[in-house]
């Protein structure tokens, strides 16, 4: 099928493929894809170097409670980078340059509430940081002194982050 056809797919109501090349608007019809389609939602993790001082954590204001990376959710049209960037800067107060990206995580038990693929990027960032948005408060913390509880698969990220940082040796499927 060319993209000619695409352009001029009956109504959205007619045609699944023309939902996805419409212009996107925020709405609740928009949202109810995830329902329709079940499909994971996207999401981003980063790690937060603070010189030598240790790694961001925030205290989450909403369910689950607890520690965790700041992340979020991908909006419909970012890019995976400039999402993380952006929960970054709203939850810790900082602004971060990305170093690389570190592995992909996709369990789907990793988030209690529904089927979420996270990307972890690793960053560095000076300064203080100060929880904001959805974070209740951000701290520094080191691989012996980690926070508990800490939510999601996080756990589990920081160790391969920690081995990761020791050995040079990523995480294996």
């Amino acid at each position: 099928m060319s993209l000619a056809s695409y352009q001029t797919a009956p109504p959205r109501e007619k045609c699944n493929l023309y939902y996805y090349l419409a212009p996107r608007r925020k709405s609740r019809k928009d949202r109810s894809v995830v329902a329709k389609f079940n499909n994971p939602l996207l999401t981003v993790d980063i790690i937060i170097e603070v010189a030598d001082r240790g790694i961001v954590l925030i205290e989450r204001k909403n369910p689950p409670h607890g520690w965790a990376l700041p992340g979020g959710f991908v909006d419909y049209g970012e890019h995976l980078e400039k999402a993380a960037l952006r929960e970054a800067k709203e939850e810790t107060s900082l602004d971060v340059q990305l170093i690389e990206q570190f592995y992909t995580y996709s369990d789907p038990r990793r988030d209690p509430r529904h089927h979420t693929v996270a990307t972890v990027f690793i960053g560095k960032a000076t300064g203080d940081p100060m929880g904001a948005d959805d974070a209740k408060r951000a701290d520094l913390f080191t691989e012996n002194n980690l926070p508990a509880p800490i939510v999601f698969d996080h756990s589990e990220i920081l160790k391969d982050y920690f081995h990761y940082k020791e050995t040079g040796e990523r995480p294996k499927i």
